[in-house]
């Protein structure tokens, strides 16, 4: 499907999100380089859909399609590939090189893009909330943010990093203000999950697919923005103040994954976040190595706080427990919040979803084995709201603890109880977070 035989073939490695930007900024105008396809990983039923024409620009007549993953070898060799563009977040290293060998062996150059050649320039302050790993606690942090700044008078947009996982065209700029506005949207679960508690606080949040656009419009609304990022990836837009999350919960990580390692590189401040529910070896051991990677950056331990609504009803009763999808998906954490909750308030019993799982959720566990005894809440598309939903209705229970960060009950009908799980950041003691922002903002405003 090649325009011009001397145009370079690119394949873009993705999970819809960085491998849209990537292209809209560099490739997109680019007379010298044909995007042949894009690939897919991580979301279920992106591949076989095409990034839209409108979307895609003048030398992109038909638009250009999205293949699953597996196909990568055999773009490579049947297309002619000249450079592989691994555009996607949160795996180890060593994933990234072996499909960095399976680009190689099929005779293409295997490339990242850094944030010198994607990120844009904002024209008003911006501070950026990333992390070492998914499930850091990003948003936690955003949302206190967003607090503290609009006490100081100032007006703030969040831009949130993409899950564009329905109809592309029309997710291109995306601006929520209120719950309705979810609605209209068509928002899946991972999509409420953030923006719903940045609407209950009453920010407006951007998100799409074009972030040139998306930026366009934001920085005319406010005096700063906050970048919510997803996953372990880097800003779309170039940060004035960076701040990184690590885990204690998952000591090592901070330097065993792409591009999180980089992240914490790049680093203005790092927070040990969940020192609360960390062990004080596992607090040390993320500790020194941030400092053997960054000698002089403040390091901060900071708290995240679990609560449910209605604890003595969760006290000796069965229940099943639904965390956050991507935390304990590609995150890699066997539970989170939600069954910490169940235990601390004395549940007789947290039974496994798996005996009441259908064959879709059951390939998800079979995907990602490390899950626990919890329901990870992936509602990407109906069938998948739908198969959560049959769990819960037929699974021998009391109750449901959901941790999921939007109201799942707003979403499923079942005929059991649902009692929500909550986390909130805190700073330490000492709010040197708070006055390391005051000092940002003296210099920045």
């Amino acid at each position: 499907m090649s325009l011009q035989s001397d145009r370079n073939k690119i394949v873009i490695m993705g999970a819809a999100g960085r491998d849209f930007h990537n292209f809209n900024v560099v490739y997109r105008n680019d007379p010298g380089s044909e995007v042949v396809a894009f690939t897919a990983a991580q979301i279920p039923d992106i591949a076989g859909k095409r990034y839209p024409p409108a979307l895609a620009g003048p030398f992109y007549p038909e638009g250009i399609p999205i293949v699953d993953e597996i196909e990568l070898a055999d773009l490579c060799r049947e297309q002619h590939i000249e450079q592989v563009i691994f555009a996607y977040s949160d795996v180890s290293h060593s994933q990234v090189m072996h499909q960095a060998s399976i680009a190689l062996a099929g005779g293409a150059d295997f490339t990242l893009l850094g944030p010198k050649s994607t990120q844009l320039q904002a024209s008003v302050p911006v501070i950026a909330c990333c992390a070492v790993r998914t499930g850091c606690g990003k948003s936690q942090v955003t949302q206190w943010l967003s607090k503290l700044l609009k006490s100081r008078g100032l007006k703030t947009a969040v831009i949130r990093h993409p899950m564009p996982y329905g109809d592309l065209e029309k997710q291109a700029v995306q601006r929520f203000t209120s719950m309705a506005d979810l609605a209209l949207a068509d928002c899946t679960i991972e999509e409420r999950e953030e923006y719903e508690p940045h609407l209950s606080l009453g920010n407006t949040v951007f998100a799409g697919i074009d972030y040139a656009k998306i930026l366009a419009i934001a920085e005319q609304e406010a005096d700063i923005i906050l970048w919510d990022g997803g996953n372990n990836d880097f800003s779309f837009i170039r940060p004035d103040l960076l701040i990184v999350l690590t885990d204690p919960l998952r000591p090592s990580h901070e330097t065993g994954h792409h591009p999180g390692e980089a992240v914490l590189r790049m680093a203005d401040i790092v927070l040990i976040n969940k020192a609360n529910s960390a062990t004080d070896e596992a607090i040390e051991c993320v500790f020194e190595t941030v400092r053997q990677i960054l000698p002089s950056v403040p390091v901060i331990k900071t708290f995240s706080k679990v609560t449910l609504d209605q604890p003595e009803r969760v006290k000796g009763k069965r229940v099943i427990v639904v965390e956050d999808g991507p935390s304990i998906t590609h995150g890699g954490m066997a539970y989170g919040a939600g069954f910490i909750a169940a235990i601390q308030v004395q549940a007789a019993e947290i039974v496994d979803p798996r005996e009441f799982a259908s064959e879709r959720l059951t390939d998800i566990y079979r995907q990602y084995p490390h899950i626990g005894k919890v329901l990870p809440a992936v509602g990407y598309h109906p069938s998948q709201l739908k198969a959560l939903q049959q769990i819960l209705d037929v699974a021998d229970i009391d109750l449901v603890i959901s941790a999921t960060p939007c109201d799942l009950s707003a979403l499923i009908a079942i005929d059991k109880p649902i009692i929500r799980a909550r986390y909130e950041f805190i700073e330490d003691n000492n709010s040197e977070l708070s006055r390391q922002i005051e000092t940002f903002l003296k210099n920045h405003l």
